[in-house]
């Protein structure tokens, strides 16, 4: 009996702890990689990417694929210097870093019909990802001012807009807390 109560009590402490997942989307909304008929990229603009989060692209293994290419590259829908090709019918592609990611179908006239996407993956700053610290500046010489840091990036109310996965994760915090107060509120009975 004993250790039946301490085995749920460490089953609802863990209730309690919450790992913020990271997000799999679906390219375009469906997963569907092809000629669409509306744009990949108005879909992109829709979203908030974050780093660690992935894309779902699903086709015809054989018949098309998706290729990671740079700025110029997408813009002309040149597959020929991939940074990473994906031909699987299925491709899973995770987010690592922030910034534009620029994807072309592998196929030239696809691309040119608009079967390519720009997903800008927004920069981390949950201290989550964070990079080894930086040496300090060097001091300015002797009679001459240190350089101010560049400003912060201004937004409309300076207050960050949550993920589309945010309230999925409150909600969720919220039904494990519930959840891990009954279990010990359980406990308390026996």
């Amino acid at each position: 009996m004993a250790n039946s109560v301490i085995i749920i009590r460490f089953l609802s402490l863990f209730l309690l702890i919450q790992n913020n997942n990271a997000y799999e989307f679906m390219v375009g909304g469906s997963g569907d990689w092809s000629l669409a008929s509306t744009s990949y990229n108005q879909w992109a603009e829709k979203n908030r990417f974050q780093i660690g989060d992935s894309v779902l692209f699903k086709y015809e293994a054989g018949e098309d694929s998706v290729v990671q290419v740079s700025k110029d590259d997408y813009n002309n829908c040149n597959a020929a210097s991939p940074i990473a090709k994906y031909s699987d019918g299925h491709s899973v592609v995770k987010l690592n870093e922030s910034g534009p990611h620029y994807f072309i179908s592998g196929l030239v006239e696809n691309c040119k019909n608009n079967e390519k996407i720009v997903i800008v993956v927004m920069a981390d700053r949950s201290n989550r990802h964070q990079s080894p610290p930086s040496s300090p500046p060097s001091p300015a010489p002797a009679g001459e001012e240190s350089p101010s840091p560049p400003p912060a990036p201004a937004t409309e109310d300076n207050n960050p807009t949550p993920a589309p996965n945010a309230a999925s994760s409150i909600a969720t915090s919220i039904v494990y807390s519930i959840v891990a107060f009954a279990g010990s509120s359980f406990l308390y009975v026996i």
